[in-house]
């Protein structure tokens, strides 16, 4: 292929995250990464090329369908970081169903698919959507490929997948799909690497940020996720409300006179840490907080992901390895001792020197004694888009 450059495409429901990857021969390499901060007036960029970090303000104004933020960012590529030898795309799309297993070369007829599948996320999957379509419009020429959160969870067993509801459900759709998993097939990844035993053991991951997901695997496969048919579900989430009784929702249409517009919104913008606490749904702000609901909120939350660990293990039949990742779980070491203090039954035992380190790594933050080897691992979603977007294309040649 010669020496040619891509992007990869991390859209979430408030920043889009943009990898500039070069392929050398067989070698990947990030270049540089982009944040955009959708949510920000002007909307910004923060740059990182090497040990280089800038912002820049755009111009353009924040529209549904993001074109004026995709051509201003695809100019600003090919002017100031000199891509004009862009040749694809990838993009991480948070659901693919059960019909994309794998990543996918974009065409009309898997687009046409994948927008059948926006009532299923609702908050990302148009985002991603959106870029897409601009991409397309505006620079027809660039290969566009798709790499799919749900795909990673397809190892998981049918009665972890189903929902006790008539079969029939099932088969039009309703059924525990898994989200997260380009994050977890990362840690995956470089457990494979850095930790080839903990790799092959039972192993559960808590990618823990703004949206929050927990996964079980057993040599390297997802057994068990927390996420089941939507993002909404599993454990609370900075505004999202995480497990509820179906009966509430019934509660809320009948008796309170909601619709389901008003629900939705309650249940993924007003509800969470943000809706415990009333006050934030950041646990920064939480753990700085000496209020009441602050306090509430980090008890719901870190009760939950405990509880939902448990769980897993029975999933499992035991546990070797907990991971940490996402913004909370990879920075946050007050989040992720409470977790463990939950967890002590266990045997789990955290060596309070290594966990409290800031920045940290890529490291073991169990003591020597504790019988679950804990580790933090960044995750790094932008890689694994960028080697699924070098396979499938390697592939079609």
């Amino acid at each position: 292929m010669g020496n040619k450059l891509f992007l990869t495409f991390n859209a979430g429901s408030s920043t889009i995250k943009i990898g500039v990857y070069e392929h050398l021969n067989e070698a990947i390499k990030q270049v540089a990464f982009v944040r955009v901060n959708l949510h920000q007036h002007p909307i910004s960029l923060e740059i990182q090329k090497g040990l280089e970090t800038r912002q820049i303000l755009l111009k353009a104004r924040l529209t549904e369908g993001l074109h004026e933020v995709i051509d201003e960012l695809f100019g600003f590529f090919e002017s100031e970081l000199l891509l004009d030898k862009l040749y694809a795309v990838g993009h991480r799309v948070v659901h693919g169903g059960d019909l994309f297993l794998g990543p996918v070369i974009l065409d009309q007829k898997k687009m046409a698919a994948l927008e059948d599948l926006i009532p299923l996320a609702p908050l990302h999957q148009p985002q991603a959507l959106f870029i897409i379509r601009a991409i397309e419009r505006l620079r027809p020429y660039l290969k566009q490929t798709a790499s799919f959160d749900t795909a990673f969870h397809q190892t998981q067993a049918s009665a972890v997948r189903h929902y006790a509801i008539p079969e029939k459900l099932f088969h039009a759709g309703i059924k525990r799909y898994g989200f997260h998993g380009l994050s977890y097939q990362y840690i995956q990844s470089y457990l494979n690497e850095a930790f080839p035993g903990p790799a092959n053991s039972k192993v559960i991951i808590a990618h823990l940020g703004s949206g929050a997901s927990l996964c079980a695997m057993d040599h390297g496969m997802s057994q068990d996720s927390s996420m089941g048919f939507s993002t909404l579900s599993g454990v609370p989430m900075e505004t999202r409300c995480g497990d509820i009784d179906a009966s509430a929702v019934l509660y809320l249409a009948k008796e309170k006179g909601m619709g389901m517009e008003q629900i939705a919104h309650l249940l993924y913008q007003e509800s969470g840490l943000l809706g415990l606490s009333g006050e934030s749904g950041n646990t920064r702000d939480l753990l700085m907080s000496n209020t009441p609901g602050a306090h509430l909120a980090l008890d719901v939350f870190t009760l939950r992901i405990a509880g939902e660990i448990g769980r897993m293990i029975s999933t499992l039949n035991g546990l070797d390895v907990l991971v940490f990742t996402g913004g909370i779980g990879e920075n946050q070491a007050e989040i992720r001792s409470r977790i463990c203090a939950k967890l002590s039954w266990l045997g789990i035992e955290l060596d309070s020197k290594l966990n409290d380190q800031t920045p940290i790594s890529h490291q073991i933050v169990s003591s020597k004694e504790s019988k679950v080897k804990t580790l933090v691992i960044p995750t790094k979603e932008e890689d694994i888009i960028a080697k699924q977007l070098i396979n499938i294309l390697h592939d079609r040649k």
